[in-house]
């Protein structure tokens, strides 16, 4: 199950974007370039279809790179994503601004008045709404392809499904360009199609790119399975210097695994290898343990949501234990188990490089939350990210937890939600945040039986960071004067609060007596409390 069923409430969807928003912020970039400014009076004017144009090849720049920002780092409902269209679009507008008024060249590149040429890199037709392409369309919308001196090295064809027609026709386009491409995504882009046809297209493209030089290949979101992973064939045979490799929700089965470790030659320069939402079990997990093994440089490994249980747990565990360059390690919603906690316990502290560390819902229980705590409290000393949802974590291992968490310097996300830490724990993990993590900015600890006195604390505690941006404690059972207490502390910072929709102020969470005494001589006692390191 993926992770994001995991959440109440429903979320908003902000991307991809609307070809009407997309529309709009060409409008006015174009407005704010041919608008007098500082800036222009300094660099010069662009006229009304100078700026227009730019407007658009900026808009399709900041979109191409918020979608493969999104592609690799997913976030649920886009915010990300679209945090980066926008900043990426503000950037190259200032940029354009400051190259004043360009005088096109016969290539179809422009120089500026310093005598610089630029050029269009990316080919993107994933705008819009996804569709069936027919060969018509293939040649209009392809036809930039064959123009003399491009200088195309990335093609996205994603979001648009294409048939034995329009592969064709795409094939020969493609031809072409073999020499001088660098990242291929056909992500998407057979959605639709028989499988017979859809077999049949892939084995098209990977015919016509077979000998590209890629850095950079995405397949995700076909439905593949072994058939469309050996259709792929000549193309996967022929790669030996892929850095990165995209497989995420391709039904990448045990079989499918095999044969995508089967057919790559070379992993030695990969940096980022994503599987994601398949359904590759123990035996795949097994397969592509050995690819990890063979991957030097590997940065960013996912392998989410793919039904791992313990066996293949551990055999991922022990090929990271390899990976010293690694930076970002995604393994959440898979059946671990407190063997292969520990299995990872003994491994990641040959990853001393780490950054981002999602384990969420991998049945760590208190045992393997706590190995792994006290593995990665001397290792990994540069975490920004650490979350650990839904591992039925109890108080017990908070001590651990807190130890760590005091460890991090560099922290800026936890998430803890959806485990069973109580008032005890919740305290324990405030004081700890209180002691370090200077630069802590968002807090999850939804979901983990909290009453009035652990969330105090940790209200408490996350106002006075600066730069703080979140606090999510709903899903508790916080009383009504608790709930008015916090909200009375965010005030004039109500952003950084989450609802508290679901909490329960009635909640039942079979406290003992002596748990259920005072509240305020828990936190008094609790505050007091030393976090032991070892």
């Amino acid at each position: 199950m993926d992770s994001a069923f995991h959440y109440g409430p429903i979320s908003v969807k902000l991307w991809p974007l609307s070809p009407s928003t997309r529309l709009m912020l060409v409008e006015r970039m174009t407005k704010n370039l041919t608008t007098p400014s500082v800036l222009s009076r300094k660099y010069g004017l662009l006229g009304k279809e100078e700026a227009e144009e730019i407007s658009k090849k900026i808009e399709e720049l900041a979109y191409a790179s918020a979608k493969l920002h999104f592609e690799k780092e997913p976030d649920g409902d886009g915010s990300l994503a679209v945090q980066r269209y926008a900043k990426e679009s503000s950037k190259l507008m200032i940029e354009a601004v400051r190259r004043g008024p360009l005088k096109a060249k016969e290539d179809g590149s422009v120089i500026t008045e310093k005598g610089t040429t630029t050029h269009d890199t990316v080919f993107d037709i994933s705008g819009g709404s996804r569709a069936f392409i027919n060969a018509e369309e293939a040649e209009r919308l392809l036809e930039p392809l064959s123009r003399q001196g491009n200088k195309y090295t990335k093609i996205c064809f994603s979001n648009r499904s294409f048939g034995s027609d329009s592969a064709r026709v795409a094939q020969a386009f493609l031809s072409a360009l073999k020499d001088q491409l660098k990242e291929v995504d056909l992500s998407d882009f057979v959605a639709g199609r028989p499988e017979d046809e859809a077999i049949e297209v892939m084995k098209m493209f990977s015919s016509v790119l077979d000998g590209c030089e890629l850095r950079y290949l995405n397949l995700s979101d076909n439905a593949l399975g072994e058939k469309g992973v050996r259709a792929f064939e000549s193309l996967l045979k022929s790669q030996r210097n892929l850095e990165e490799l995209y497989l995420i929700n391709n039904g990448i089965s045990e079989a499918a695994a095999q044969a995508v470790c089967e057919l790559i030659p070379s992993t030695e320069k990969l940096k980022v290898l994503q599987f994601h939402n398949n359904m590759t079990g123990d035996e795949g997990a097994i397969a592509i343990s050995e690819l990890v093994k063979h991957s030097p440089a590997l940065e960013n490994f996912r392998c989410s949501s793919t039904r791992v249980a313990s066996e293949g747990g551990v055999a991922l565990a022990e090929a990271l234990g390899t990976c010293n360059n690694l930076k970002k390690l995604d393994l959440r919603d898979n059946m671990f188990g407190i063997e292969s906690g520990v299995a990872l316990s003994k491994a990641l502290p040959g990853c001393p490089n780490l950054s981002e560390l999602n384990l969420s819902y991998l049945n760590l229980a208190d045992e393997g939350c706590i190995a792994l705590a006290n593995a990665l409290r001397e290792s990994a000393t540069l975490l920004k990210v650490l979350e650990m949802s839904g591992n039925e974590i109890t108080a017990k291992a908070a001590p651990a937890l807190s130890s760590l968490i005091t460890s991090q310097r560099l922290l800026l996300k936890l998430n803890l939600s959806e485990n069973e830490l109580k008032d005890e724990g919740a305290i324990q993990i405030a004081n700890a945040l209180e002691q370090g993590c200077a630069h802590l900015n968002e807090v999850d600890l939804s979901t983990n039986l909290i009453r009035r006195a652990g969330a105090r604390v940790l209200a408490q505690t996350v106002i006075a960071k600066p730069g703080f941006k979140l606090l999510n404690i709903d899903g508790n059972f916080i009383s009504d004067e608790g709930i008015d207490e916090i909200k009375d502390m965010f005030k004039s910072s109500s952003a950084m609060l989450a609802p508290l929709d679901d909490n329960d102020p009635e909640g039942e969470d079979h406290q003992d007596s002596e748990e259920d005494g005072d509240e305020n001589e828990l936190e008094s006692q609790l505050k007091r409390l030393e976090i032991k390191h070892g």
